[in-house]
């Protein structure tokens, strides 16, 4: 797998903030939405997304940068080492017992686990006190899982699906409002308890996938919309998107590029108050494509009379 600072066209001492801009960038040109059946594409915007998942998280990014996971999140090979200077296996069971739990042994198994606190505790792990050892009860690891959601799916909220490590599915609700970053915690499904112990819990960082038109600022959504030059001069009714689907708005008559419309309670849920903010609609007429005879005669003979600077607050002249 390539580089992620490559991938994102950035400097291994760029800011977060630079990395969050290089994704953005990227992903509103290579979005799968945009290019539908452009398997190129499709594989281009998946490399995106793996360089910024790893590189949005400063653990991830650290890990990588020292070397200790390679490009694709994997770890890289570091050995494991336990010191047991002293032979006092009571400091390893106070400090394995603890409510951190055997976070260090993550990705062992059950078994193997066992047969190390075995070796570590001379065969009492299995917290018998009948071998003369307080019974060993160990809290199950935390883990942790990065969960990638479109922007409508963060919007608007519904379910996903995690496969972990060992094979069982986890299903994860994501609550409508999910801001990029947030993290979910999912109580009793991390690593299994040791001796009795209560399961970890599993931590879920949503990370959200910019989209095409729409842009989210705090609970608002802000988008940019084209609309004719007869609806602009005229006025119009016209359908709107939003993050729950078109809706209709009235365009005054007169309308000029810039001037925004605000569509109350079509923003995204406020999970502090509970609120939906609102959608911004800011106009940008536009032209047709093709050049238009009858609208060039017409501006030909209406302009000499109608003369106009739109750049004079620029300071620039006509």
């Amino acid at each position: 797998m390539r580089d992620p600072y490559e991938v994102l066209g950035v400097d291994r001492k760029a800011s977060q903030d630079d990395i969050k801009k290089a994704y953005r960038k990227l992903a509103k040109t290579s979005h799968p939405d945009l290019h539908p059946n452009d398997k190129e594409v499709e594989n281009r915007f998946k490399d995106i997304s793996a360089a910024y998942d790893l590189l949005s998280d400063p653990e991830k990014r650290g890990r990588f940068d020292r070397g200790e996971i390679d490009a694709s999140g994997a770890e890289t090979p570091q050995g494991f080492y336990r010191s047991q200077a002293g032979g006092d296996d009571w400091k390893y069971r106070e400090r394995y017992a603890g409510p951190s739990g055997y976070g260090d042994f993550d990705g062992m198994s059950h078994d193997e686990v066992n047969d190390i606190l075995n070796d570590l505790f001379g065969g009492r792990a299995q917290g018998s006190r009948a071998q003369g050892g307080a019974p060993l009860k160990m809290r199950g690891a935390d883990v942790n899982y990065s969960l990638r959601v479109s922007f409508l799916e963060a919007a608007r909220g519904g379910a996903k699906r995690i496969t972990m490590p060992e094979g069982r599915t986890l299903d994860v609700t994501i609550p409508a409002g999910m801001e990029d970053g947030q993290t979910l915690r999912l109580a009793g499904q991390g690593g299994e308890g040791f001796g009795g112990g209560p399961a970890g819990d599993a931590y879920v960082t949503i990370h959200v996938d910019p989209h095409g038109f729409f842009e989210r600022k705090d609970s608002n959504i802000h988008i940019e919309l084209p609309v004719t030059l007869q609806e602009a001069v005229l006025g119009a009714k016209i359908m709107v998107p939003t993050v729950d689907g078109d809706v209709q708005m009235t365009v005054p008559k007169g309308s000029n590029t810039g001037k925004t419309m605000r569509l109350k309670g079509r923003g995204v849920m406020d999970r502090r108050s509970g609120q939906r903010g609102d959608q911004y609609v800011k106009l940008k007429v536009v032209l047709p494509d093709e050049p238009d005879d009858a609208l060039t005669s017409f501006i030909e003979v209406w302009a000499p009379d109608h003369e106009y600077n739109p750049r004079q607050h620029m300071g620039v002249g006509s």
